[in-house]
């Protein structure tokens, strides 16, 4: 009779060991799929690619949101923007500029030049694809900044949604309208200020840090 109770003790503990075991593998395994970017060391290079307002239009050099941004993470981030690109023309920029850095993240911000010029959405969200698909074929992480389209009502379009979604990579889609609908945070309709770029940089390193990056 001890005996037996003895064996079904000692199976009881091992059952609960199994238990723990595979509750550990099923934690980490939750972990590893949240995480969407890999750490970026001190030696990586975190690349701003986009337009006017990845330059800085509105604010000193010093005030951009990639210099912000790598005062934050304590990174190199460089600062690729070109007022007034478009993203038909930020394609055929981007081949370049990857192999010229070889960045580890991407911070693609671009579209709003197309829809300021009235180009069709379907044409704005291939270009997008065709970029982050290019990045991606690279093995490098992207994250993409959804850009509001002017108008009476500010909003930010869907296909920018819909392009990190299809390729799993972080979105933030609500930064930007928030600065451009605040007058306090903007220098014009379409450029956010220092205090603007300050709040955008700061989002992006939330964003960094959310997904593993740091």
């Amino acid at each position: 009779m001890i005996y037996v109770s003895f064996s079904i003790l000692c199976y009881n503990f091992t059952m609960k060991r199994i238990l723990i075991f595979f509750i550990f593998l099923f934690i980490t395994s939750c972990i590893g799929k949240n995480t969407k970017i890999r750490y970026i060391s001190e030696n990586d290079i975190i690349l701003a690619f986009g337009d006017s307002i990845t330059h800085g239009v509105g604010a000193n050099d010093t005030e951009s949101y990639p210099y912000v941004l790598a005062n934050l993470t304590k990174r190199r981030v460089i600062e690729s923007g070109v007022p007034g690109e478009t993203t038909e023309e930020g394609v055929m920029r981007l081949k370049e500029v990857l192999e010229k850095y070889n960045p580890s993240l991407i911070i693609l911000c671009e579209g709003g030049n197309d829809m300021l010029r009235r180009i069709d959405d379907y044409k704005i969200k291939e270009n997008l694809r065709s970029m982050v698909r290019m990045i991606k074929e690279k093995d490098i992480d992207v994250i993409l900044i959804g850009v509001p389209k002017p108008g009476f009502v500010i909003s930010v379009p869907n296909f920018y949604k819909e392009v990190a979604k299809e390729f799993n990579i972080p979105y933030e889609g609500k930064i930007l309208k928030e600065i451009l609908t605040n007058n306090s945070l903007k220098a014009d309709p379409i450029h956010p200020n220092n205090k603007g770029y300050e709040k955008l940089a700061k989002r992006i390193y939330e964003l960094i840090r959310e997904n593993g990056g740091l």
